[in-house]
């Protein structure tokens, strides 16, 4: 097999819905015996304490309420996540998180979406 070098392996995971990377984080995880998102999350943090006087740099994207128009905001968070339509209306029904650990500009697109579909949104 060929090797992989950093910028094919990059562009395959763009190619990958949110649960397909979920899927390959568990195998490296079972294969390694290494969380590779715990790297990703201690990379920033060697940066320095100024970043942490600030804004926090990532946020979570939960829903509230659905409100009325469930379905719409269903098909946004399918279209978000890359999630199953199960999956997705699980979220919805629960309240969840939708995205974790995003930049706040990102969150406020998202916010954005699902506020349009009807949903109250929360940042935290």
């Amino acid at each position: 097999m060929a090797k992989l070098n950093k910028d094919d392996f990059i562009s395959a995971l763009k190619e990958m819905n949110l649960l397909e990377i979920k899927e390959l984080v568990d195998a490296m995880k079972e294969e390694f015996g290494v969380d590779p998102s715990a790297v990703a999350v201690a990379a920033p943090v060697a940066g320095g304490a100024a970043a942490t006087d600030a804004a926090p740099s990532t946020v979570t994207v939960s829903i509230a309420d659905p409100g009325a128009g469930k379905v719409a905001v269903i098909k946004v968070v399918r279209e978000i996540t890359g999630l199953g339509l199960k999956e997705s209306k699980d979220i919805v029904d629960q309240n969840g998180v939708v995205k974790e650990n995003i930049p706040s500009d990102e969150a406020n697109e998202i916010k954005a979406k699902l506020e349009e579909a009807g949903a109250t949104v929360e940042i935290k």
